[in-house]
Formats: structure tokens, C-alpha cells, sequence
């Protein structure tokens, strides 16, 4: 469980990336960004910042920060019920670098490697490499993962409808459940 300090230290973190990136934020959105550590409770390794603009039943655009180094685990976005093949989402990085991992051929020699203990839990390895300006269409059910170069990344998602509990991870320690220590 990530404490508050440090939950707070990353929202501040994060306003900082926006503002690098050129995207304004108000005061409401600042203290309803998203520290997520994916219960590994390693938020410098494992983690992801997210602020939400809009999520409903017909699509969903957020901002994704990611610190100098730090990873989204690998995960998918499952068909939910019929008619629904799941989430697909466009990243467009807006600043920074972001190396993007998914299904397909694998690199000959990838940029990044996953947290060390973690790489059991990382099978993706096609590699996509976004920097400002530039952007990647993700189809639904498929396995990605993604981690920032050594200045950190903002990422914009844009997508279906978002919905964190039906995600799958590879790994079976992800807890995607947002959890503070008081």
C-alpha cells in the first residue's frame, strides 16, 4: 500500500510532467490525478499516474505520466460481454519518450527490460517507440505493456470506454485497486 506522502509527492510529480508537456490542469483535476503502484508498492519501478478527463459508456480520454524509467505492467483489455471486443486505445506522446510493448514480432534488441524480479510476468515484446507528436493504436484483448525513457513520458489515451476492473495482467500479484495508507 503506497502512503500518503508519497501518493501526494506523485500527484505533485505528475502536475510538474503536465505542465512540461504544456497541458494546463485545474485545481480539480490536480487532486484527482491518479497514483496507481498496482499493489507492488516499487512506484519508482511499477506504476503509472493518470488523470482521467472523461470515461463514459461511449469513450474515454485521459493523460498518462510516467516517471523517468518506470513501467506499466504487462495486462490486456478483454471482450466485455457481447458485442464488446474490449478496450482500444490510441497513445499520442505528448512528451518525453515512451517505449510501447505488444503482441507481434519481437525485437531483435529491445530498449527497455521489465523491473527486475518481474520478467517472468512480460511476454510481450514487439517494440514501438512514441516520442512527441507520435502515436499507436492498441486493438482490444491485446497484451502491452509500456515504460518511460530516462526523462519520463506523458502520454494521451485515447479510447472505448475505460473500465481498470476487467483488466487482465500478466502478473498475478496486480492489484489495480488505488490504495493509500492513511
Amino acid at each position: 500500500m503506497i502512503s500518503r506522502r508519497t501518493y501526494e509527492a506523485a500527484q505533485r510529480l505528475t502536475r510538474e510532467y503536465l505542465g512540461r508537456a504544456g497541458i494546463a490542469i485545474t485545481e480539480a483535476e490536480a487532486a484527482a490525478i491518479e497514483v496507481a503502484d498496482f499493489g507492488l508498492d516499487d512506484l519508482d519501478r511499477t506504476g503509472l499516474q493518470l488523470l482521467v478527463y472523461v470515461n463514459n459508456d461511449r469513450y474515454c480520454a485521459k493523460e498518462l505520466v510516467l516517471f523517468p524509467g518506470q513501467t506499466c505492467p504487462e495486462h490486456r483489455h478483454p471482450p466485455r460481454g457481447e458485442g464488446n471486443p474490449g478496450k482500444q486505445e490510441t497513445f499520442r506522446c505528448r512528451w518525453g519518450r515512451v517505449y510501447l510493448y505488444v503482441e507481434g514480432e519481437p525485437a531483435a534488441a529491445p530498449a527497455c527490460r521489465p523491473p527486475a524480479g518481474d520478467e517472468a510476468y512480460y511476454t510481450a515484446w514487439h517494440e514501438i517507440v512514441l516520442n512527441p507528436g507520435e502515436q499507436y493504436t492498441i486493438p482490444p484483448n491485446t497484451r502491452h505493456w509500456f515504460q518511460a525513457a530516462a526523462e519520463g513520458a506523458v502520454v494521451s489515451e485515447f479510447s472505448s470506454p475505460s473500465d481498470d476492473a476487467s483488466d487482465i495482467f500478466t502478473d498475478p500479484r496486480i492489484d489495480r485497486t488505488p490504495r493509500v495508507a492513511e
